[in-house]
């Protein structure tokens, strides 16, 4: 698979990954039953000969369970991969209840004690890239940054990112530590960062990685409005996938049918494809359980969209408007803007 670069060499963040990573949350929660601990090692690893040297993971996924599955995956061919993994939440108390998070925490003393913790999980003796996953209001941007600065300076960290920040806070942080990559939700059905966060990242030469970049799996096709969730799947929650809302969104998809046709393509390719031509530093990071979709998603690669495609769709989205907001209201109170 071709590789990309997020960050800069200029800045010293640089960092090389496959176009198409793997985001690895979906193995251990939030989507339905997950697969055993033997079956998500030996999908990771399959990943991994099929070319994807870049994964995404959270110390809140689980919590812990991800990284757990992560680190007992790849501490043998630790070299051949590139781990993300992020800091951000208050899991204190967490690990007998199993019941998520309870709060933000980016304090400067939270972080030094998360990231040892994180490394022993991962079984590796330096993370990649160490996202903030969400931003604290309560800790200024520069203590965060400082605080990581830190452990890049002692080798635990080696390169630094954020997710869902907005643009203040990303000017704040870089200021301090160069950013290597911005990591929030962008796709086909939700475009906001092309009005501000975009540019900003192209400015400062900070790469992007797109989390959700199939809308959580209703842009592959395989989800309708008479799709049922099981009940610890976190969609069943969201208002975008009210089956009002995936009824008036079904009709997207129906333009995009056409196009993903002509290009002999499945609907899922269409959307990576066109996400990977929206700049050289953007690398996707589609989550999957199945083998047949890693495939599928990995395929997008190798789909080249003229301008004219890349027209067409754009055409085609802005002129479609959907339905229910894509957090819960709670949730979209730790968006950063």
């Amino acid at each position: 698979m071709e590789t990309r670069t997020l960050g800069s060499v200029d800045h010293g963040s640089a960092l090389e990954v496959s176009a198409l990573g793997l985001g690895c949350m979906g193995l251990s929660t939030a989507y339905g039953p997950t697969p055993s601990r033997a079956e998500g090692v030996k999908f990771l690893r399959d990943a991994v000969e099929r070319g994807v040297t870049f994964f995404d993971t959270a110390e809140v996924y689980g919590p812990f369970d991800n990284e757990e599955l992560v680190g007992e995956a790849f501490a043998s061919i630790r070299d051949q991969v590139v781990i993300a993994t992020k800091f951000g939440f208050d899991l204190s108390g967490q690990i007998e209840s199993g019941q998520g998070t309870s709060g933000l925490s980016s304090r400067p003393e939270t972080i030094r004690r998360v990231v040892d913790e994180s490394l022993a999980r991962l079984q590796t003796d330096r993370i990649d890239l160490w996202y903030q996953h969400r931003v604290d209001p309560d800790v200024p941007m520069e203590e965060v940054a400082g605080a990581v600065a830190e452990l890049v300076e002692a080798g635990k960290v080696l390169r630094f990112g954020m997710s869902e920040a907005g643009v203040d806070n990303i000017r704040r942080a870089h200021v301090v530590l160069p950013v290597t990559a911005l990591q929030s939700e962008y796709s086909l059905w939700w475009r906001e960062p092309e009005e501000s966060i975009l540019p900003v990242l192209e400015e400062l030469g900070i790469g992007f990685v797109p989390f959700s970049p199939l809308g959580r799996g209703f842009l592959t096709g395989a989800i309708s409005a008479t799709t049922e969730f099981a009940e610890n799947d976190i969609r069943a929650g969201i208002p975008r996938f009210s089956p009002e809302a995936r009824a008036a969104n079904q009709a997207l998809l129906d333009l995009l049918s056409g196009i993903a046709a002509d290009k002999g393509a499945t609907l899922a390719q269409i959307a990576l494809a066109w996400l990977l031509a929206q700049g050289p530093s953007i690398v996707p990071i589609p989550g999957t359980r199945k083998l047949s979709r890693l495939d599928e998603n990995l395929g997008a690669a190798s789909v080249v969209l003229t301008a004219e495609d890349l027209a067409r769709i754009g055409s085609v989205v802005s002129g479609t408007e959907l339905q229910g907001h894509r957090y819960s209201e709670g949730h979209q109170k730790l968006i950063d803007r």
